[in-house]
């Protein structure tokens, strides 16, 4: 299918998991009845992509407080004293005073819930985890002299939990790298780890790099250009930008990069729903530099902090301005 249609990764939050959430970091509710509560918030989150008739749907990352604990907590040697939130979406105090031992095969977790993800749906499946550079900025290192020693090391955790994703079926992973976009001088030691992470890993690879999204706020303002040419030797095969927040100001940069782009043509910091006519005239500009059989239509970033009901109406606009110039490709097609 031409411009298929998919999400970044993250859904909108509820609030009343988000509640309960912080309810269970105050010892108010059990771990499992948190998870409980977690395949019933996913479940929905499924549905409301299939509605919105997205090509490509994700876990909309429900079981994560935000794009770091969730992996902190799995990876042995991270120090993590307290486990106590004010709340939920609060980062924890990692800290690691030892060299991370070598990854055990089922440690991480991530199989499962994708395996979970893959029973409640028969569209294709996206699968989203933090990277390994943006991991390392939210541990306090006093195990590695060198910090880019500790990068390395969280990319080879993340291979083998990318390992086992794929062995459980997982066809589409994404590496998000949020932080670093903060930190553009490490962009060579970044895709350096990104390739530790997605080697020998049979699956299609996409990364994600935005200039965050905390709390619907970009953390950081800049341009595209400091990805490349580093990112031309990342082992991926599809990149994930964002451009409806920034317009098409980069959009050049992509004449660069020969191949699958994952083009941001809906804003995710505001509330405000596009047209499908303004989410049709995001991907023709999009069209001027890169092929149609190269592109696939997502939001900018993750949908966490918007509400339900504006999530659920960016995704239709998503979805319509697509088809819309899906069926325009189509007519030039029959005519020529």
């Amino acid at each position: 299918m031409l411009l298929p249609s998919t999400v970044v990764g993250s859904y909108s939050v509820p609030e009343w998991l988000q509640r309960m959430k912080t309810d269970y970091y105050q010892r108010q509710i059990s771990a499992q009845h948190l998870d409980e509560i977690h395949n019933v918030a996913i479940k929905a989150a499924i549905k409301d992509q299939e509605r919105a008739g997205l090509d490509i749907v994700s876990d909309g990352e429900l079981r994560r407080d935000n794009d770091i604990d969730y992996l902190l907590v799995r990876i042995p040697g991270v120090d993590i004293p307290h486990r106590a939130k004010t709340d939920y979406y609060d980062y924890y105090d990692a800290a690691l005073s030892q060299p991370l031992p070598a990854a055990d095969r089922g440690g991480a977790g991530l199989a499962a819930d994708y395996a979970f993800t893959r029973e409640q749906t028969d569209q294709p499946v996206k699968f989203s985890f933090t990277g390994p550079f943006s991991l390392s900025r939210r541990i306090r290192n006093a195990a590695y002299p060198d910090p880019a020693d500790l990068v390395r090391a969280l990319a080879r955790w993340l291979n083998t939990a990318a390992q086992e994703l794929a062995a459980a079926g997982a066809g589409l992973l994404q590496i998000d790298e949020p932080f670093l976009a903060g930190y553009p001088e490490a962009v060579e030691l970044a895709i350096e780890a990104v390739n530790i992470v997605t080697a020998d890993v049979p699956a299609s690879w996409a990364l994600h790099v935005c200039y965050g999204n905390r709390h619907a706020r970009p953390l950081w303002a800049g341009h595209y250009d400091f990805l490349f040419p580093a990112v031309l030797a990342a082992r991926v095969d599809q990149l994930v930008l964002e451009f409806a927040r920034k317009g098409p100001g980069d959009l050049g940069l992509l004449a660069q990069w020969d191949r699958t782009v994952g083009l941001g043509v809906v804003d995710v910091k505001t509330a405000e729903v596009e047209t499908a006519d303004l989410v049709a005239a995001r991907i023709r500009r999009g069209l001027e530099v890169v092929p149609a059989d190269r592109l696939v239509v997502n939001p900018d970033c993750g949908l966490r902090h918007l509400p339900a009901a504006v999530a659920r109406a960016k995704l239709r606009a998503l979805v319509a301005g697509a088809r819309q110039v899906r069926a325009e490709l189509s007519s030039q097609v029959s005519l020529s």
